[in-house]
């Protein structure tokens, strides 16, 4: 692990005005760490924005020199790019690094003390992550979802998984929520809709891709999951196919699943399996979805159903709020390394 001050209390939250900064804020806050040093910082355009610490106001800072020193902890939840050109100076304060952001997926980390984590993966693998690592990062909801299945399933023989994603406008942070909020009030109307974020119409449809002229990109999403699920799962299992659809919904992410595994494997083995890798199974008569996962620190699912047409098929569907669970996956992380 790397040389910090010990008896630093000091954490850095590196693009504190995101969504994802702010959800991490607020559960750190409510953690055992609630009483530390909290120090904000974020891009340029996001400086100066008043918000509050520790029930005090505080105001987010632009990134300086000096803004990693003596932070015991980390965590870059802004865009990759921005995380990309901070790394360097975080990593030079000996701080424990934890990114949220994507960056490992987007921009495979020189460094060899980088690993994926969350909750329950090394129990998964069989293998314990690295004392010595020096940057975790944490894998976005979708590719965390996705892992834990393929690793759940590993013990009935899984052959294959292929997973589909549906990703909310939240993922591309308050303008995107914004965006879909005053296209569905203009359609409704019979306006014309403004497309600044997604150049596309993302309200009451279903798509594979943004407009060329978007600056959020779904296939970079694909990229980011395949690339984080093949570092969470390794050799343990066949890697699973993945696809990311947007879904016209404000926030959470939602799953539907199709795997082929051990046909001698029955619905309360696979039950069992996905209970022991941390998945809430609800109800027969009840079905996830983004609104029943919102404010949730699990991964919902539903009962698994057989395939009728081919035996040792099975059907998966799931939803998990893809701000706080990676959020809280990194709080976690932090209480366990602290």
């Amino acid at each position: 692990m790397p040389s910090f001050e010990r008896d630093s209390n000091r954490i850095v939250i590196a693009g504190a005005s995101s969504l994802l900064g702010a959800e991490l804020k607020s559960l750190l806050e409510e953690s055992r760490f609630a009483g530390w040093d909290f120090r904000l910082v974020d891009e340029e355009i996001a400086a100066g924005t008043l918000t509050e610490a520790g029930g005090e106001p505080a105001v987010i800072q632009p990134v300086e020199e000096g803004s990693f020193e003596k932070a015991r902890f980390v965590f870059f939840t802004g865009s990759p790019q921005f995380t990309r050109a901070n790394l360097p100076a975080a990593h030079q304060a000996n701080a424990t690094i934890v990114d949220l952001s994507g960056w490992m997926a987007e921009y495979p980390p020189k460094h060899p003390a980088a690993a994926e984590w969350f909750v329950g993966l090394d129990m998964l693998r069989g293998v314990e992550t690295p004392q010595d690592t020096a940057i975790y990062a944490i894998p976005s909801a979708a590719a965390t979802t996705v892992s834990a299945l393929a690793l759940a399933l590993a013990p009935v023989d899984l052959k294959r998984l292929v997973v589909t994603c549906f990703q909310s406008v939240s993922e591309a942070g308050r303008a995107g929520i914004e965006e879909l909020e005053s296209q569905s009030s203009q359609l409704l109307s019979f306006q014309n809709v403004g497309k600044p974020v997604f150049d596309a119409q993302v309200a009451f449809s279903l798509l594979d891709r943004f407009g060329s002229g978007s600056s959020h990109s779904l296939l970079k999403a694909r990229r980011r999951i395949r690339s984080e699920v093949k570092a969470c799962v390794a050799a343990k299992v066949n890697r699973p196919a993945v696809q990311v659809v947007h879904a016209p919904v404000f926030y959470g992410t939602m799953f539907a699943a199709w795997s082929e595994i051990d046909r001698g494997a029955n619905s309360q083995s696979i039950l069992e399996a996905c209970k022991n890798a941390g998945f809430f199974i609800t109800e027969e008569d009840q079905s996830p979805s983004n609104i029943t996962a919102a404010g949730e620190s699990v991964i919902q699912m539903a009962v698994p159903e057989p395939d009728p047409a081919q035996a040792g098929t099975w059907w998966y569907w799931g939803a998990v709020d893809n701000i706080r669970f990676p959020a809280w996956n990194a709080v976690k992380l932090a209480e366990k390394l602290a």
